[in-house]
């Protein structure tokens, strides 16, 4: 705790002097404490740390490519001389002080996960100028032909920054624990627009030479660097709510603003819940369907795969899930990917309380029941003495990709109920809404989070302290015994419904009626080998094969390819071919490539088609798989 306050002390005074900005830019602290040092960045910043970047750059889609200067202002330790930053496949063609004057350089040895590092001798400059484009193949960029949207007239361009992959295309410290404000001036060809993670100050764009536009944003409040995220490509915006609205290409907007028209009341819901959106605008993007990621929680921008669109609004609780994370993950950020439990497990909690109060209990409990299932599944797989099974993950496990959804999320969320559940919802809701207002704009570990419990909620009450069991629940594998299970009568009817056919009955008439949630609860617990007449009964009866619900379909695909059902060969060609997102499109080839030669045949011919379609995120999970190099 000294050296925590130790060092926001010192950014406190670097407040009114970071930089060259007309105005006084927030400086957030960084954590000292050895839990807090993050080993998948090259920075030092308790020596030299970036504070602020102003990005002036070109998109060249031709070259697919961004060039331009990066301005990074630095708070440094008294005496140092030099600073280092990320870096993956930038080429750099030089470095200035604010005055213009050379400043010398060294790139270090390129790392496969990390990147290279890149150590500027700064002497006493302050701020310092990048000229610099990033690399072919920049893992955080997809530029997307025209022939990949929605419209096919031009192209598209989006980012994915989380984990550590902004480094491939800007020049900073790339480490949650080291917040940065910024700034952004961006060109692009007439007649795309460009969008970004940050308040737009030009809407309509700027005259910027023959034939381009140049679009610029601000981000004044601290934010982790992966959340600086950009898209750019035919757009358009219909408005929400006040502050709240959405961005996709023309084609696509009707469906997609239908299906988010209760944006705003979330927002409502949320605030009631922890406190005030301290974002300014709530705005959400639609991408093109190879974005990898269901939703990325970029500030007053959340970046969403189209593949939630149902209909229905059944799917919306991702939406609740990047919202919630503006308090949980952009408010309050781990420090480092080890602690990931504590933005998506807060996140995955958060949610549920926001479903629960715009769509009521029974949804919110069936969808809480859905993620401990999740949750069961990962504990089940990783083994529950299994190092990867902690919320805490440590030495090897610790990576920025470490750790099993089913544990980061729902495990953390499941603790979190737990804790609720223990203490009571009125007290649990006062606690954590002045968790996120003590701890605002700042990075988190689980040490300090352990910490700020036991003084605002624990208090010194033993027995309480017996009770929760935190330490069992953060440090250790497994499932505590205090655990907070589901209400066993959320999916009653469903849960017979799956005995019946598992026995030999007919597939549930009443599926057309029920809620996604018990759609999946369905199949999910149906016997995992199923017999070829038993898997056509079902596909006869409930039109699995065509389902229009891409959860359902892709629940139902995974299991029909696990017994080499064939009629599901076709729609998971086509399912695998419409989409980029991990979260679908890794399963299904691990499951095809579990089948033997059967799958095997079938997995490389789709992924030779499909894999120029992904994202790097998508891509590099399902090379491994596949054996791609």
């Amino acid at each position: 705790m000294r050296l925590f306050l130790a060092a926001f002390a010192l950014v406190a005074t670097a407040c009114t002097t970071a930089g060259d900005s007309p105005q006084t830019r927030m400086v957030a602290p960084i954590l000292t404490t050895a839990d807090a040092r993050d080993t998948h960045s090259y920075a030092r910043p308790e020596v030299a740390r970036v504070t602020h970047v102003d990005l002036d750059l070109a998109l060249d889609f031709d070259a697919q490519r961004v060039e331009g200067t990066a301005a990074l202002d630095i708070l440094a330790a008294p005496g140092a001389q030099e600073i280092v930053l990320d870096s993956k496949g930038l080429e750099i063609a030089g470095v200035t002080d604010a005055n213009g004057r050379a400043l010398p350089l060294v790139v270090g040895a390129e790392d496969p996960a990390k990147g290279a590092p890149v150590t500027i001798r700064m002497g006493d400059a302050r701020r310092i100028i990048i000229r610099y484009r990033s690399g072919p193949g920049a893992a955080a960029l997809q530029w997307l032909t025209p022939q990949q949207t929605a419209g096919g007239r031009h192209p598209y361009l989006l980012s994915q920054g989380q984990p550590t992959l902004n480094r491939t295309w800007i020049p900073t410290q790339d480490s949650p624990g080291i917040r940065q404000t910024w700034t952004a001036r961006i060109t692009a060809p007439e007649p795309l627009k460009v969008v970004m993670s940050g308040d737009r100050l030009t809407p309509d764009g700027e005259p910027a030479g023959a034939g381009r536009r140049a679009y610029r944003f601000a981000m004044n409040q601290p934010v982790a660097p992966y959340l600086i995220a950009i898209a750019a490509g035919d757009i358009a915006f219909r408005p929400l709510g006040p502050r709240t609205g959405v961005w996709t290409e023309p084609a696509m907007m009707d469906r997609a603003a239908a299906e988010l028209a209760d944006t705003e009341r979330m927002v409502e819901a949320a605030e009631a819940l922890y406190g005030p959106y301290r974002w300014g605008r709530y705005d959400v993007i639609v991408l093109p369907p190879s974005f990898p990621y269901g939703g990325m929680e970029n500030p007053t921008l959340t970046f969403l795969t189209p593949t939630f669109i149902a209909g229905d609004k059944s799917l919306v609780g991702l939406v609740a899930h990047e919202l919630a994370h503006s308090w949980s993950g952009n408010l309050v950020t781990n420090a480092t990917w080890a602690d990931g439990w504590l933005n998506e497990g807060f996140t995955s909690y958060f949610e549920n309380r926001i479903m629960e109060a715009i769509y009521g209990p029974r949804r919110a409990s069936q969808e809480a029941a859905l993620s401990f299932d999740d949750m069961m599944s990962a504990l089940n797989e990783e083994g529950m003495t299994g190092s990867t099974t902690r919320l805490n993950l440590t030495g090897a496990d610790g990576t920025p990709e470490g750790g099993a959804s089913g544990i980061v999320y729902d495990k953390g969320a499941v603790f979190l109920r737990t804790l609720e559940r223990i203490v009571g919802r009125e007290r649990w809701d006062a606690y954590l809404r002045s968790y996120f207002d003590r701890h605002a704009f700042q990075p988190m570990t689980s040490a300090r989070f352990l910490a700020d419990l036991r003084a605002n909620l624990v208090q010194g009450d033993a027995a309480l302290e017996q009770r929760l069991m935190l330490d069992q629940w953060v440090y250790q594998p497994g499932l505590p015994s205090n655990v907070a299970r589901p209400d066993p009568a959320a999916f009653a009817e469903v849960d017979q419904a799956v005995a019946a056919f598992a026995g030999g009955g007919a597939a549930p008439a009443a599926f057309g009626r029920w809620t996604t949630a018990e759609r999946l609860r369905f199949l999910n617990r149906l016997p995992r080998e199923l017999a070829q007449p038993r898997l056509a009964a079902l596909d006869s009866a409930l039109a699995l094969n065509t389902a229009g619900n891409n959860e359902v379909l892709f629940a139902w695909l995974n299991l029909a390819l696990a017994n080499r059902y064939e009629p599901a060969v076709a729609p998971a060609e086509r399912f695998l071919a419409a989409m980029g997102r991990r979260k679908f499109v890794l399963p299904l080839f691990q499951t095809l490539w579990g089948e033997g030669e059967w799958g095997r045949a079938i997995a490389r011919r789709v992924y030779t088609q499909t894999r120029p379609t992904y994202h790097s995120v998508t891509t590099g999970s399902v090379d491994r798989v596949l054996g791609v190099q």
